[in-house]
């Protein structure tokens, strides 16, 4: 137990032991989230440990080693934590939370094969902390969850033992991480947060906590659901925006219409949000997070149609994007079959290392049951095995081999390539699927192109 039996229900006592940097935090999940979660309450002087399941990395973090190389920043502040004692990680959870004043949970919920959320990583850790957590201990969930998770169920789960009541000796929020892979650190320190609590005084205690660690501004919610509808709403936004522009552009490619030019000028109207089409959306929120409304919709009796219409639409995608190269190898009367094609990218958004629910998985195993050699370069997976190929290490000794490139991630060093260098292929066809080269470019190096929603002839 605590040895300052620290009371977290108590505003003032939470607000002194923050003043004194007495207030002992741990998280539990320190991944892409988590650890610069971990790393932001270590470097504001409070006491953290992180929890993980992984020993890999909880070894490499305690020797020096940090994983994140992609987020720019942390590795900065993950050595000076590390200098001044002030965070640690281990994989015993029966250690560390009952000696913890505040435990949050920055856990994965990712999705089953049959598109339901999947939330046994939060269900897992709520039985454990059933039995260990000290009373008097806020819990606080960064998670991104469906909404009424909390309430209907996370709830149950710690106080089953009777040992931990809500609102009398356990307590528990949410603050919804608000952070993009890749801008981690810009994002923790410019966008604002939710914070939603089990009852008001918690939820001032937890915008207190957040303030003292970071300088953002914090929305106070009516309640932990209320919280996470928001977090949800503001992504499914995003991916269903995506999917409208998506279908557009396969209604404009066949209409000789350039729908980034399209874009360009449509964002110049006040109200106008631009999103881009692409090969598809992937990564640990977007997809997830419409499958976690529906989930939702079905628990309520409501059909979020929309929603569901446009998942469809940009599961798709990655089958739009073999038909341009089928239309490619057509018009220069080669074969799909046996050629040598290169993927120029399979991380799910630019410059991060990540393939979390990529389309590049879906548009390699298609390739690959059309008979042609698959070839993989990314720079952030350079000489490793991924979808069981070995990835390329150098983008310019593999380029003379391929028939035809295709790129799928829009990552820096790709924007950088001059069309030109795609001249080099043994037969220079070429499939950009996230707007890098201009169309008259590619005509004037006469490459055999096709751009996913730029119009062709």
């Amino acid at each position: 137990m605590s040895n300052l039996k620290l009371n977290m229900n108590d505003y003032e006592s939470v607000k002194t032991s923050l003043e004194n940097k007495t207030l002992k935090v741990c998280v539990v999940g320190i991944g892409r989230i988590g650890l610069p979660t971990a790393l932001s309450f270590a470097k504001s002087g409070l006491d953290t440990i992180g929890i993980d399941i992984n020993e890999t990395l909880v070894d490499n973090l305690n020797s020096g080693i940090f994983p994140l190389k992609d987020e720019p920043g942390y590795e900065e502040i993950f050595d000076d934590v590390m200098k001044s004692n002030k965070f640690s990680a281990t994989t015993k959870i029966e250690d560390a939370i009952p000696i913890s004043d505040l435990i949050l949970l920055s856990l994965p919920t990712p999705m089953d094969e049959n598109n339901i959320p999947d939330y046994s990583a939060l269900q897992n850790v709520g039985e454990k902390l059933s039995k260990i957590l000290s009373p008097n201990s806020l819990v606080i969930v960064e998670s991104t969850i469906e909404p009424g998770f909390i309430e209907n169920e996370l709830i149950s789960i710690i106080s089953k033992s009777d040992r931990l009541k809500i609102n009398e000796n356990f307590f528990i929020g949410v603050c919804p991480e608000n952070a993009n892979p890749g801008e981690i650190l810009h994002d923790f320190t410019n966008l604002p947060r939710l914070v939603g609590g089990i009852n008001e005084n918690i939820t001032k205690i937890i915008k207190v906590i957040y303030n003292f660690v970071f300088s953002v501004e914090l929305v106070e919610m009516p309640n932990c659901k209320t919280a996470n509808a928001v977090k949800l709403t503001t992504n499914v936004f995003r991916d269903i925006n995506i999917a409208f522009v998506s279908e557009l552009s396969l209604m404009f490619e066949k209409l000789g219409i350039d729908t980034i030019k399209v874009l360009e000028a449509a964002q110049k109207k006040y109200n106008f949000q631009v999103h881009y089409p692409g090969s598809g959306v992937g990564g640990p929120c977007l997809p997830i997070n419409s499958y976690q409304l529906l989930n939702a919709g079905r628990r309520a009796g409501v059909n979020l149609n929309l929603i569901e219409q446009g998942r469809q639409i940009n599961e798709k995608m990655p089958d739009h994007v073999i038909d341009l190269a089928l239309g490619a190898f057509k018009e220069c009367n080669e074969s799909i079959e046996g050629s040598n094609i290169l993927i120029l990218g399979i991380s799910y958004k630019p410059n991060v290392k990540d393939i979390q629910l990529t389309p590049a998985k879906h548009i390699i195993k298609k390739l690959k049951s059309l008979g042609a050699n698959v070839y993989i370069y990314d720079p952030y997976f350079i000489s490793n095995k991924i979808f069981d190929i070995n990835t390329e290490n150098n983008l310019n000794d593999i380029i003379t081999k391929v028939n035809a490139s295709i790129i799928l991630t829009g990552h820096d060093e790709f924007q950088k390539i001059d069309t030109s260098f795609f001249k080099k292929m043994k037969t220079p066809i070429l499939i950009d699927t996230r707007a890098i080269v201009e169309p008259h470019s590619a005509k004037q190096n006469e490459l055999i192109f096709r751009g996913l929603g730029r119009g062709y002839s």
